[in-house]
């Protein structure tokens, strides 16, 4: 697994801090955390650089204070604790005067443990695909079933006003992210969490400034599977071969889903209807049900499957799991649709992956049947801006009908042998029949949209990040509306 690496001895922490401060308060799971922390009723500061939607609109509705910038003068008055996010590192201005000045500091899954799940029953969902819609969903069959769950969500969920919640029963649901924990610990984040249940989504290559190869990636689960209470349910992907290989290496008994004809839980006879995706649940004894989900495509009714698999595991009533799965409305920025008009659909999704770009793209010639589908891409995830996936990515995009390929995101950082190349992208999907073209900024890409969309075009925006604002400017341009409620 990854090595972790503390620089010298950390303050105590202290046992019940009054004042939190984080450092790159913005991140998703950052920002939840500050908004759990105020909930909870501590005095809740931050500091962050070039913070955008939703994060910085979340934190201005919660009344946190933000300072732009990080410098040792955001330290004063003194915190009683201080959580530092993983997009900050020694060198940083606030980082050093922490150290400096001995405050407490820990991460941000160790303040999530220490602070609110230790005294609660953990439902930790794992992956390098589906964590976000997973968990969303997990946290809204308990809500709907009665378990007034917590829980601390990686993306806005829809069916909540918010991405985390401070229940009263006894389960708490999160996302364990196998990405890197704090600059003094390099370890996988979910190692924190210490799980009651556990669901495992899918395991691939990804994350390649932190894993060397997918070697590497399978040990971190395999090790986390090992940790694991054997009294603890764990579910499995059956449709994804490294998370079988992940589970037979840990050598504990696993519940496997999926599309899989010998998965336990079973999905069958999936038909996208226009406004659900419809599916016959095969469960492990046998029985068939109907189920249905709102979202598009074969990769959202396995993340229900998966969900009800571990929901059932853990109390839940099937019928109860499947109703609430049928309400559920979803996560943004997976598959949402955020403008419509004059026959025009825009849909902004987060797939960074190939694996995820092509079961996005399948998903969208299910939902959109006999229409075009363009696909523009940033590309930006650490794994993304690198060739690992370039040819990856040719067969991913294939799919579509049009690809616009953004500049790669602070491609100065990267050595043009690393680097992921859209001109080959593109002509690589020239020579498969796809037409496409590069463009170095978010304002081309708008104005080429604009001008270029026709009505009945399908047009989705694949970013992990905010894309220069794309979204929110091709709707304006192309004047759009939100879709209906």
């Amino acid at each position: 697994m990854i090595s972790s690496s503390v620089p010298s001895p950390r303050p105590e922490l202290p046992a019940v801090p009054r004042h939190v401060h984080l450092i790159a308060i913005a991140g998703v799971g950052m920002a939840s955390l500050a908004g759990m922390l105020r909930d909870a009723g501590y005095l809740v500061t931050g500091s962050d650089q070039a913070i955008y939607p939703p994060m910085s609109t979340l934190l201005a509705e919660l009344g946190i204070p933000v300072m732009e910038g990080f410098r040792g003068e955001n330290l004063e008055p003194r915190p009683d604790l201080v959580v530092v996010g993983n997009a900050v590192s020694r060198g940083n201005p606030e980082v050093e005067a922490l150290l400096a000045a001995a405050i407490p500091y820990c991460s941000m899954p160790e303040a999530l443990m220490r602070l609110f799940m230790r005294d609660r029953r953990r439902a930790i969902v794992v992956g390098t695909h589906g964590k976000t819609t997973s968990s969303a969903m997990l946290a809204w069959v308990l809500h709907q079933t009665g378990g007034d769950p917590s829980f601390m969500i990686g993306g806005a969920c829809t069916s909540f006003s918010r991405n985390f919640r401070l229940g009263h029963g006894r389960w708490f649901v999160a996302e364990g992210d196998e990405y890197d924990t704090a600059f003094f610990d390099k370890g996988p984040k979910f190692m924190h969490y210490d799980p009651d249940a556990l669901l495992l989504t899918a395991v691939e290559f990804d994350h390649a400034d932190i894993y060397r190869d997918l070697a590497h990636v399978k040990g971190a689960f395999t090790t986390l599977l090992q940790r694991t209470r054997r009294d603890a349910p764990v579910v499995a992907s059956a449709d994804f071969a490294e998370a079988r290989a992940v589970a037979a290496a840990s050598g504990r008994p696993v519940v496997l889903f999926g599309a899989a004809p010998d998965a336990d839980w079973r999905a069958e006879d999936v038909v996208d209807g226009g406004a659900a995706t419809r599916f016959t649940i095969v469960t492990p004894e046998r029985r068939r049900l109907a189920a249905a989900c709102r979202a598009p495509g074969l990769m959202n009714v396995v993340n229900a499957l998966g969900v009800t698999a571990l929901a059932t595991a853990i109390g839940v009533p099937l019928e109860g799991a499947l109703a609430a799965i049928e309400s559920f409305r979803g996560v943004r920025r997976r598959q949402e649709v955020i403008g419509v008009g004059d026959g025009l659909t825009l849909i902004d999704d987060f797939a960074h992956h190939p694996t995820a770009v092509a079961a996005t793209l399948r998903a969208l010639r299910g939902r959109y049947p006999g229409r075009r589908l363009w696909a523009v891409f940033e590309p930006r995830s650490n794994t993304s801006r690198r060739r690992v996936f370039q040819e990856a990515f040719a067969t991913a995009f294939a799919a579509a009908d049009r690809v616009t390929i953004a500049g790669v995101h602070r491609r100065e950082q990267l050595p043009e042998s690393e680097r992921l190349s859209p001109a080959e992208l593109i002509a690589s999907l020239a020579g498969r029949g796809v037409a496409g073209e590069t463009c170095d900024s978010p304002e081309e890409i708008c104005a080429l949209v604009a001008r270029a969309a026709t009505p009945g075009d399908v047009v989705v925006l694949m970013s992990n990040g905010g894309f220069g604002g794309l979204p929110q400017k091709l709707v304006a341009a192309l004047g759009l509306e939100p879709p209906p409620s």
